[in-house]
């Protein structure tokens, strides 16, 4: 009633084997009530209401394991091994044995003796995996679903019926009537009964119609919604006239609400009598009303109210609602950031000095034996200076070195940076004292040669700190997010072997695991995003560079004649130079010597091996 966390449960191996699915075990043997959600989760909620003695839940893992937890006792109870090798998609308990199904994505259904934690039976349920499970209301038979579904006798472990199925794998499988429509034959507990069946990434809900023959595979009939469906609760009729009440939780937040009897055949698909949505009321500094997203419904034993639970999953509100189906659309204002203030710790930066005597002797944490000079306390105009100007550097590490008492002569090296092993004193000291300034400025470091000498020099206890320190980093700006990465990676090579024989290794670094798995979750979509745009710019800065291109100059620099042409082209010339023979043979005598020094001179600088010629201007000189 008060919204509030009851009980936490946290399994020890839950970051490698992540919990895929759970359901309530029946209370005490007795059949429990006839409403099941498609992973009962809506029971923590319900667990005072329904029975006091709801105890033992079974968890399915990712890892093919399952868990059986007692509420009660807080504890343990038992592990159930060797079924499947492949995540655990679906858990049901027979309502009157001891007996738990699984279903997984290694392709078997699962009997479970939960009483000697053995396997009872193993069979192959389907060609690819079975995602979803549920017991007839006599408990006498097993519909299972991957894609298609398929009615299995829990006797023989045969296929009673097949039915078409969804095109993708169905998520929730639930019957919808307990008895059949028409009376006047025998009921054998399970002709004639309805059962609703919904799948990911599919808006509508299908309902089958259980016959005495194998004719009809397909469903008789379906209700629409606006999003993939992620969480379904029924009131099933007991009467033969009083309509199936179902709620309908999507992925989009909002809850659908149907009423419907449930007599044969329909075409077209039903709509839902009422939506019900949930936002806030935008009246402070935010104007827009935001939408809340409801993330599970149930009815209440009298089916007249609705339980509803909405927020985020780690503090989800849960509400009363009385059901008034008058309206198609209800949209509730509910204000949820007063109901949940997160309060945030602000990170305590400011390191206090304490007030010292003259006469005292100050030790400094690090290398044993440091005293530091001792400050008197500081008077108010030493205060104002402290604060500096935008201009001004920060004290440099020196100046630090000295006020620790360290001969900065020993410690100067050519790059004017500290050793390493000073960095490690200094971030031993920083991380004892949680003197932010300090990790600044050794944290910061780029060089991985003095991120890894520092990493190798410290004492193995301040290990855990500083991995507690990066991940507190991590979590800020990318920038600093990738120096701090820096760090990590020389922690992990270097001190591996400490961290492993550490007992509370997965607690210590969950957040760190967390960080990591949040980060690099989209980098794959972030790399085909980039290897597209940079097609796109690409593409774009070549067209405008084709545009931009200058039209070039097609005259020729230079143009080679030859001598039959220049002779028939220049009557002119020579006209002109017809003055005698002499004239004639004097310019061959000239030009065939000219050309022979020319030659000698090429063959010169060949032979130095400096030809200065272009390539094409050798042919022609040749």
């Amino acid at each position: 009633a008060g919204s509030r966390l009851q009980h936490e449960y946290v399994p020890s191996a839950h970051l490698s084997a992540a919990c895929t699915c759970l359901a309530w075990a029946p209370p005490g043997g007795r059949p429990p009530p006839s409403k099941d959600g498609p992973q009962r989760k809506k029971r923590k909620s319900e667990v005072a209401e329904v029975d006091k003695q709801l105890d033992i839940l079974a968890i399915g893992t990712a890892v093919g394991s399952i868990l059986l937890y007692s509420t009660v006792k807080g504890e343990l109870q038992s592990k159930l091994d060797g079924g499947h090798d492949n995540r655990v998609n679906c858990v049901r308990w027979h309502q009157d044995n001891c007996c738990l199904y699984s279903c997984s994505d290694d392709k078997h259904i699962v009997e479970w003796n939960t009483q000697t934690c053995k396997v009872k039976c193993k069979w192959k349920g389907d060609n690819g995996s079975v995602t979803s499970l549920c017991i007839s209301p006599d408990g006498k038979m097993l519909l299972s679903a991957g894609r298609t579904i398929k009615l299995w006798d829990l006797e023989t472990k045969e296929v009673y019926r097949h039915f078409t199925g969804h095109a993708t794998s169905v998520s929730s499988l639930m019957f919808t009537t307990v008895k059949p429509m028409n009376e006047n034959k025998p009921f054998d507990g399970i002709t004639g009964l309805y059962f609703l069946s919904g799948a990911i990434h599919d808006r509508l809900l299908s309902v089958w119609y259980i016959r005495s023959d194998r004719k009809e595979k397909n469903a008789v009939m379906s209700f629409t919604v606006t999003d993939e469906p992620t969480f379904i609760d029924l009131a099933v009729s007991e009467v033969k006239e009083e309509p199936v009440k179902l709620a309908v939780v999507c992925r989009d937040g909002q809850l659908h609400l149907f009423e419907h009897i449930l007599n044969g055949y329909c075409k077209k698909p039903l709509t839902s009598n009422c939506t019900i949505q949930i936002a806030t009321p935008g009246s402070d500094e935010d104007s827009t009303p935001k939408p809340v997203p409801i993330l599970a419904a149930a009815f209440c034993t009298d089916k007249q109210s609705l339980l509803l639970v909405y927020g985020n999953t780690l503090q989800p509100i849960i509400e009363k609602v009385s059901l008034n189906t008058t309206e198609s659309h209800i949209c509730l204002i509910r204000d949820i950031k007063k109901v949940l203030s997160l309060k945030t710790d602000v990170a305590l930066t400011k390191v206090k000095t304490p007030v010292v005597n003259s006469d005292t002797k100050v030790l400094v944490p690090g290398i044993p034996g440091h005293s530091t000079a001792v400050k008197a306390p500081s008077s108010g105009k030493e205060k104002k200076k402290s604060k500096r100007k935008p201009g001004e550097s920060q004290e440099s590490i020196e100046e630090r070195l000295e006020a620790l008492d360290i001969d900065v002569s020993k410690v100067k090296t050519p790059g004017g940076l500290p050793q390493t092993d000073s960095f490690a004193v200094l971030l031993v000291q920083g991380l004892e004292s949680n003197d932010a300034e300090i990790l600044n400025r050794v944290l910061n470091t780029r060089r991985e040669h003095v991120i890894k000498n520092t990493v190798a020099r410290m004492p193995i206890h301040a290990v855990i700190p500083l991995l507690h320190e990066l991940t507190k980093r991590l979590q800020g700006n990318p920038y600093s997010a990738s120096l701090m990465v820096r760090w990590l990676k020389s922690v992990f090579t270097l001190h591996a072997s400490y961290l492993s024989t550490l007992p509370d290794l997965i607690p210590q670094l969950g957040m760190l695991y967390q960080l990591m798995e949040s980060r690099v979750k989209t980098l794959q979509k972030l790399s085909r995003l980039h290897g597209r745009l940079y097609i796109l710019v690409t593409q774009v800065a070549a067209s405008e560079k084709a545009q931009d291109v200058i039209d070039v100059n097609q005259t020729a620099k230079l143009v080679y004649e030859d001598e039959s042409s220049e002779e028939e082209g220049s009557d002119d010339e020579m006209i002109a130079d017809k003055d005698s023979d002499e004239n004639w043979d004097e310019d061959e005598e000239k030009d065939e010597q000219s050309d022979e020094q020319d030659v000698d001179m090429t063959v010169e600088k060949e032979i130095n091996g400096d030809s200065d010629l272009e390539p094409e201007n050798e042919s022609e000189e040749e």
